[in-house]
């Protein structure tokens, strides 16, 4: 029996106005007919495309809506950050809001979530990307899986619901995609039980990753081996 009573779901969005209405829709629909509470929380990470003007007229007919604003963008782990602190519930599900995860999936997750476990996460069926990014993703996966001793099978998968306190008890720190490992490291030190489900991926409808460039590929690989040193090295 699932153990999920309320939860938060939430998007991060960062330029993303002609996805995120949808993904609004679809996660409410999909998640409210099984639990008692939902609220959507949306972190508006500084957006340059009218982001703002889309989840502010939203909001007006939807009370469970709460739209988040970053003056300025503090990149992904910055608006997941602010967004898990926002949380109101018990439970938290968040994926992105490109539209390359079907909200509609949540679903399948609560039940799921039962007494005996801390996190459900998903890895993808497929990966909705030009063959140079799927490359690139399997060698990151390879890599950090063995670095941080990571249990899951598809750590960059941004579709999983897990127990609010995991990050109340230990706040995460980190302001760029990066977040999914400390995430995961910070999951498995705490001892959280997972459980994975497969979910679907598909190509982006608009816009352009922010990862898939040299610069951003340099500064994560920075990233990665200072939180490497932080949270693996110096804690043996």
């Amino acid at each position: 029996m699932s153990a999920v009573r309320s939860v938060t779901a939430m998007f991060p969005c960062y330029n993303d106005a002609a996805t995120i209405g949808q993904l609004v829709d679809h996660a409410y629909a999909a998640l409210s007919p099984l639990v008692d509470e939902v609220e959507v929380v949306v972190v508006n990470d500084g957006s340059a495309d009218g982001s703002r003007e889309v989840l502010d007229r939203l909001a007006t007919t939807r009370p469970w809506l709460r739209p988040i604003h970053h003056e300025q963008n503090r990149g992904y782990g910055g608006a997941l950050i602010t967004g898990f602190a926002a949380a109101r519930h018990d439970w938290i599900w968040y994926t992105d809001g490109d539209a390359q995860y079907d909200a509609r999936e949540a679903s399948a997750m609560v039940p799921l979530a039962t007494d005996d476990v801390d996190v459900v996460q998903g890895y993808k069926l497929g990966r909705g990307d030009s063959w140079y990014r799927k490359v690139i993703g399997r060698v990151y996966h390879h890599v950090v899986k063995l670095l941080f001793r990571l249990p899951v099978r598809d750590t960059d998968c941004d579709f999983r619901m897990f127990r609010r306190r995991l990050v109340t008890d230990r706040p995460l720190t980190s302001t760029s995609g990066v977040i999914c490992v400390e995430m995961m490291r910070s999951f498995t030190e705490q001892g959280a039980r997972f459980v994975e489900v497969p979910v679907h991926h598909y190509p982006r409808p608009s816009g352009r990753s922010q990862f898939f460039r040299l610069p951003a590929i340099a500064r994560s690989a920075v990233q990665l081996l200072q939180l490497w040193w932080r949270v693996v090295v110096r804690r043996r």
